[in-house]
């Protein structure tokens, strides 16, 4: 048995969170080269090398402070190659797994490769970390400089800020000092969601206690090779905004049209303006925007065909889960949203945003006082968000002017013209169903102003109609009866 492993022995510690098991070579697994077992390849020869960082540092440590056995405390050879004082990473350049290509784009250090591992291994091989529960014969409790915490359900050992800085720099103090660059909020592992502080030490507990965590998005990302897409809860009060239609099925006016054009542009070019062009000193990032007009005109279904159209995931914002009567509460759930979403290059779509977005009032008592709060909070994250933000309303002089003056542009949906009425009679009905002639819709399209909603609502009333006779034919009459509803249901009459 190792040395050290009999150190860990002496000291109560698990041996087995010396050992991993390599991934299976047997035939049919060399054949299997899908991006999981090329992520299961990568991963295992980085927990490797960290398994032999930790087994270092750990190595030092006793030999400096004198608390391990004889044979730990004199001085070893050093390993034929360090980094750091540790030994160096793995090369990546033939890897082509996820975790490597991330590596390399990146251009990661071997501290911030490091500092990734001790993130990801409590997600992936969480024994590893037993070693840090050893119990310090001198004060009888465990090691303060090993950092760490244990969690409300998870069994095992949870790094903090001070793990990682104990495994990057050991008792050297000056690299300590040079470590804590890491942990800056500009940093791009916590700049970029991909680390995310565990919790906010109080003033009294040092702020290097705060445990550290990866973000569930790249826990996936770097496992299956997906990243997770988030679950709809308060803690992300936004859903999926998801169409079978396509944008050929839009069907809204010339002028309206031209307008969505150059947000599809935008999402097709944006980056390459920023950054190609070296347009980011000069203008902000993202693209606002603002839909408008009557319900039913096409503004939910517009923004999840941008979506659709670039690939891009669009939530909608339930803002039923996120305005608060109580003070500082919106802000904080919508943080919640911006802070999740941010490098994701997902599509924001808030919905009757007039309830967010709506006109300041005059300052009378507290409350109105922090309501405009609330909305110089929402202007700063609406400017810094760098994708695409689509805000909507019934009305547009229900929006704050102040936002209004800060978006990239402001389409009006109007109510379907009787052309646009006609292509929308005519396409929505299903391809299995005999429906009215085109002379016949043109005269529905003439005769009756509705919007492209009630369109569809009248469609699922005659088609329902036709299948409760056991028929595939939609009569005018099952129509007529149709629009009648939805003309009763405001009020009016044929």
């Amino acid at each position: 048995m190792p040395a050290l492993e009999r150190l860990f022995n002496s000291y109560g510690m698990v041996t087995d969170a010396l050992h991993i098991e390599a991934p299976s070579k047997d035939a049919s697994a060399e054949k299997d080269k899908t991006p999981l077992r090329k992520n299961a390849e990568s991963l295992y020869k980085e927990i490797e090398w960290f398994t032999r960082v930790v087994n270092k540092r750990l190595e030092q440590h006793f030999r400096a402070t004198g608390t391990g056995p004889e044979e730990t405390q004199k001085k070893g050879p050093p390993a034929a190659e360090e980094v750091n004082g540790y030994p160096a990473p793995p090369g990546l350049q033939e890897d082509i797994s996820v975790y490597a290509e991330f590596v390399k784009y990146y251009h990661l250090s071997a501290d911030e490769r490091l500092l990734l591992m001790l993130a990801l291994t409590p997600h992936i091989q969480p024994h590893l970390l037993d070693v840090f529960f050893s119990l310090n014969k001198a004060t009888g409790r465990g090691y303060t400089e090993f950092g760490g915490i244990k969690g409300n359900h998870h069994g095992g050992f949870l790094p903090t800020f001070e793990t990682a800085l104990f495994l990057i720099a050991g008792n050297n103090l000056e690299k300590r000092f040079r470590t804590v660059k890491l942990f800056e909020p500009d940093h791009f592992l916590w700049n970029h969601g991909i680390l995310v502080p565990g919790g906010e030490s109080t003033s009294a507990e040092p702020y290097y206690s705060n445990p550290i965590n990866l973000s569930d998005e790249y826990i996936d990302f770097f496992t299956t090779g997906k990243l997770r897409k988030p679950q709809f809860s308060t803690a992300f009060p936004a859903k999926l905004l998801t169409t079978q239609m396509s944008w050929s099925d839009l069907v809204v006016d010339e002028h309206t049209m031209k307008q969505l054009d150059e947000i599809k542009i935008w999402l097709q070019h944006g980056s390459t303006l920023l950054w190609e062009w070296e347009m980011s000193a000069k203008i902000k990032p993202g693209y606002k925007t603002l839909f408008h007009g009557p319900p039913g005109t096409g503004k939910t279904l517009t923004a999840a065909l941008l979506g659709k159209l670039s690939n891009l995931d669009v939530y909608r914002i339930d803002l039923s889960m996120v305005v608060s009567k109580y003070i500082g509460e919106t802000e904080k759930n919508l943080e919640k949203v911006f802070t999740k979403a941010e490098y994701k290059n997902w599509i924001l779509f808030f919905d009757e945003a007039d309830a967010l977005f709506g006109k300041r009032t005059g300052i009378t008592d507290a409350h109105n006082k922090y309501a405009n709060q609330e909305i110089a909070y929402l202007l700063q994250r609406l400017k810094d968000y760098p994708g695409l933000v689509i805000l909507a309303s019934n009305m547009r002089n229900n929006v704050d002017e102040a936002f209004t003056r800060r978006l990239q542009s402001i389409i009006y949906f109007k109510k379907p013209q009787a052309k646009e009425r006609f292509r929308l009679w005519k396409n929505s009905f299903s391809p299995t169903c005999h429906i009215p002639s085109d002379q016949e819709l043109e005269r529905l399209a003439q005769q009756y102003e509705i919007s492209g909603g009630n369109i569809m609502n009248v469609v699922q009333y005659a088609s329902l109609m036709a299948l409760n006779r056991n028929d595939n034919r939609i009569t005018l009459e099952d129509i007529t009866q149709g629009i009648r509803k939805e003309f009763n249901k405001e009020g009016k009459t044929l």
